[in-house]
């Protein structure tokens, strides 16, 4: 009776450790790996970015992050102007989101609030980057509407990611 119990409580246990061996190497839900982050700027404001492109990185955007440093930041790039919308599901944090139109500008900035599933549309559709930052960033730095993204910058940190940066509306100076 002893040997099948220990053959059935070995198997488990492989098949347990087994299924935890596929995880490794994926980022865990709070992060993105190194090469995911860039330099940026805003005017002349020197910010970090987290680069999400794909569709899977979108939808996670800064869920369960419960840190961000003073000057970091996600950024999302669209393949082309758009209405947008975002949400605060399973975020923690609270951010506040800046809007830019295709040349780079600063349209609009909101707030979000931690946990808060109400959408927070654009008024233009003509949004093809959206920035979030911790809440109040925009404000104490002086990053008002108006203020320019480095769109170069931008663009290299998408060909560094595998991305054609032309998909974006974007060309890469050599």
């Amino acid at each position: 009776m002893f040997r099948p119990f220990f053959i059935f409580f070995l198997s488990g246990f492989f098949f347990l450790t087994a299924g935890c061996a596929g995880q490794k190497g994926t980022p865990a839900p709070d992060h993105l790996p190194a090469s995911h982050w860039f330099e940026m700027k805003i005017d002349k404001k020197d910010i970090r970015i987290q680069l999400v492109v794909t569709q899977e990185e979108m939808q996670r955007g800064l869920m369960h992050r419960t840190e961000l440093s003073a000057d970091d930041g996600m950024i999302f790039p669209y393949t082309r102007p758009r209405k947008v919308v975002f949400w605060m599901k399973n975020t923690p944090l609270p951010l506040d989101i800046g809007y830019f139109d295709s040349a780079g500008i600063l349209r609009e900035i909101y707030q979000l609030h931690p946990f808060d599933e109400t959408s927070v549309p654009s008024r233009s559709s003509e949004i093809q980057f959206a920035l979030e930052m911790n809440q109040g960033w925009f404000s104490q730095n002086k990053i008002r509407p108006g203020a320019a993204l480095d769109l170069d910058l931008l663009a290299a940190a998408l060909e560094a990611r595998g991305f054609e940066p032309s998909e974006f509306g974007l060309l890469l100076k050599k």
